[in-house]
């Protein structure tokens, strides 16, 4: 399904993988065949399973182990760091051993503790397992008998003082002999070693998971083969990550590793996956990962090289840790539903399994990773806070930083100049929000809390309602479908599409666009929001000069009008077009701008009052045509109708917001436009007996618009700072 993941896979120069000289059970018969990611952090067992090339290398191990003298036994390690595969090692090998008829038992260390219990689990599990094969029935039981002469001894020290404390050691020893049968541990041990002698194979034991083991623990393991290291025709596999043990058998100045060459006859040191074929199971195991996952976003292919590179890649050292981020992503990505750019997610994840603190610190830094530049101060300025929290941020990373440097260079640029980088600005947001990435807070703030907020909702819809733009119908049913309060939303986020505007969405999006203006309910804008009108002709505007060409922009213009419902979606569309201080572009010629407004005036003058009455921007449309109307224009006649009265007065009605000193808290006070509706009616007394015969008639005060009106009639004006 994302075989775009595989891009990255480069196979080696040169020959290929030697194949296998024997076969087992389902061992491939070296034709091609797909490979298969591990999701869980489990081992392999057989060599069809091999994505590593390993099988050949651990056939030639088991080969040269059974070449070992095993008259007095023998001890072999399997040495590795954690994740290294040492465990599917020693299965490949298994099959190899197996063949040749060799019986491998096993016994995990890390399912028991203490000495005592050790030593008594140690006996009693490998007979179990031998007493299950007839042919070894006798040594089984043998081995369980001598097993008993153990349980409940205590144990003698390691190394060192084991010369200091060999005197009293020895008394305890001849006291627990005294309580064991009459042949003792010497005689039992002879049985044990004429049983183990008389075998045609040798017996593998195999110890792994050593180095999960405490210190204390693995110093007990190692006494333990220490004591049965030299039984005849027995092989210890001990299976560790050479590092942890030899810390844990250092004592008294004397190295681990020291001890640990008297103990190991031969020590095999897993050799380091390959960087391309590591490269290849991340990249395979990101693939079976995602491939059922409906939704996993929007990706750039161009970004995901770099990301992989840079910041996953460093992190994931064997395929322990492919297996850990491959099951990390899954869940992430599907609760996620496509709601994050998918490289994003990915580089992200990384963060969380391997760099925990530094995913930690992530929390805390998001506004200094995604507020722009310019933002909070002029020029070179910048807020401290937010550069802190960067800082913060890189020295969580400690001996990582190179990872965290290019987390913040590739997914947060607007961060970046707080490392030394470019400085992003305010025009970069929208593409980062379109494209879904991190880089923009509401993003981030998704994949962080896993809940998405309004802007992101908003920004879903219009992904939806961008398609539709080109034709009207479907633009203006899709819009019609939503929740009224959130399409003001909606109509903002299609702002972030500017790039993808084309010709054939100019009309039919305007269209639709300028018609809803009057349907969007009415909202508590805050202190710096923007109102619907403003919202609305950001994006018309922004579609309208796509065209560039001025013949064509006035060719569109001259479609739109006609089609608009209202006088104000008109009118604001021939002010942008046009040519007024403050709100015109210039974007077609000054005649034709004057041509659009006369003929706008002339059809206010000719609207009837019930569709005046349903003016939302009654006074604006009233006021332009009055006071912009030419010496040869007909005087403008306000219709003497309730109707036309009560849309004036919810027009000129306004909400003045203002902050106390010393609170945070928004003070909100009604106002109406006063002036300017003496100014359109050419009195206050003709204004004051149009209001009154609207009380007259109005049984409802809506929005206290009467009231106010009142307040004025009396005297009443307010003053800037607060009510008069």
């Amino acid at each position: 399904m994302l075989k775009w993941i595989r891009k990255l896979q480069h196979r080696p120069k040169g020959g290929s993988q030697t194949k296998s000289k024997w076969k087992q059970g389902d061992a491939v018969d070296g034709t091609e065949r797909d490979v298969q990611c591990v999701t869980g952090d489990n081992p392999i067992h057989r060599r069809k399973d091999d994505v590593l090339g390993r099988a050949d290398m651990a056939h030639s191990f088991a080969e040269h182990v059974l070449s070992l003298d095993v008259t007095e036994g023998a001890v072999v390690g399997v040495l590795g760091p954690w994740g290294s595969g040492k465990t599917s090692f020693v299965n490949l090998a298994r099959e190899c051993l197996e063949c040749n008829s060799v019986a491998v038992l096993d016994f995990n260390p890390w399912m028991y503790s203490g000495a005592d219990q050790l030593v008594e689990s140690f006996f009693v599990e490998l007979s179990a397992q031998l007493r299950l094969r007839p042919e070894l029935f006798e040594v089984g039981k043998e081995l369980e008998d001598y097993g008993e002469i153990f349980s409940g001894m205590s144990w003698l020290p390691l190394v060192g003082p084991w010369i200091e404390r060999g005197r009293a050691a020895t008394k305890i020893f001849a006291k627990i002999l005294q309580r064991r049968k009459k042949e003792g541990i010497y005689g039992r041990r002879a049985k044990v070693v004429k049983a183990l002698g008389a075998l045609d194979k040798p017996l593998t034991v195999v110890l792994d998971d050593i180095d999960r083991l405490t210190t204390p623990e693995i110093r007990d393991i190692f006494k333990l083969v220490r004591l049965t290291a030299n039984f005849p025709n027995v092989i210890y596999i001990l299976v560790f990550d050479r590092i942890r043990v030899e810390e844990a058998l250092a004592e008294h100045r004397i190295p681990g590793r020291d001890y640990l060459e008297k103990i190991l006859q031969v020590g095999f040191d897993l050799p380091a996956v390959p960087a391309h074929v590591l490269n290849k199971q991340i990249l395979t195991a990101i693939d079976n990962a995602l491939s059922t996952v409906v939704n996993t976003g929007p990706f750039d292919q161009n970004a995901w090289a770099d990301i992989f590179m840079e910041i996953i890649r460093p992190l994931l050292q064997n395929m322990r840790d492919v297996r850990r981020y491959a099951a990390a992503i899954r869940g992430t990505v599907q609760e996620l539903g496509g709601s994050v750019a998918l490289a994003d997610v990915l580089a992200l994840e990384a963060i969380r399994v391997f760099l925990p603190d530094v995913f930690r610190e992530l929390h805390g830094a998001v506004e200094g990773l995604t507020t722009p530049s310019g933002l909070y101060y002029r020029g070179d300025e910048d807020a401290p806070h937010l550069k802190e929290q960067v800082k913060r941020l890189m020295q969580a990373a400690e001996s990582r930083a190179d990872v965290v440097q290019a987390l913040i260079q590739r997914l947060f640029p607007a961060g970046e100049r707080h490392i030394g980088g470019s400085n992003y600005g305010e025009d970069w947001k929208n593409g980062w929000l379109r494209e879904r990435r991190v880089a923009h807070e509401e993003v981030l703030r998704v994949y962080l809390e896993r809940v998405i907020g309004e802007g992101l909702q908003a920004l879903t819809d219009a992904e939806q309602a961008f398609p539709r733009m080109a034709n009207r119908e479907a633009f203006d049913s899709y819009l019609r479908s939503l929740d009224a309060e959130r399409l003001q939303d909606v109509i903002s986020s299609l702002e972030v599409y500017e790039e993808q505007f084309a010709p054939e969405h100019v009309v039919p999006g305007s269209v639709v666009l300028l018609n809803l203006l009057p349907e969007l309910p009415e909202r508590d804008q805050g202190m710096f929001n923007l109102d619907s009108r403003m919202v609305v002709g950001r994006v018309v505007y922004r579609l309208v000069r796509t065209l560039k060409e001025d013949n064509a922009i006035e060719e569109a213009i001259r479609q739109i009008l006609p089609k608009l419902t209202t006088l104000s979606a008109k009118e604001q569309l021939i002010t942008m077009v046009g040519y007024r201080d403050g709100a015109g572009h210039k974007l077609v010629s000054e005649v034709v701008v004057r041509e659009l407004e006369d003929s706008w005036r002339a059809e206010v003058r000719a609207t009837t009052a019930d569709r005046l009455a349903k003016e939302k921007e009654l006074l604006r449309i009233l006021l332009l045509t009055k006071r912009e109307a030419g010496p040869a224009e007909p005087a403008l006649d306000i219709p003497d109708s309730p109707s036309v009265t009560l849309a004036l007065l919810r027009s000129a009605r306004s909400d003045v917001r203002s902050l106390a000193l010393g609170s945070r808290a928004v003070r909100q006070s009604p106002r109406l436009a006063w002036d300017a509706l003496i100014e359109l009616y050419g009195s206050e007394d003709i204004l004051r007996e149009r209001i009154n015969k609207l009380k007259a008639t109005q049984s409802e005060d809506v929005n206290g618009v009467l009231e106010l009106a009142d307040k004025y009639l009396g005297g009443w004006r307010s003053s800037e700072f607060g009510d008069a």
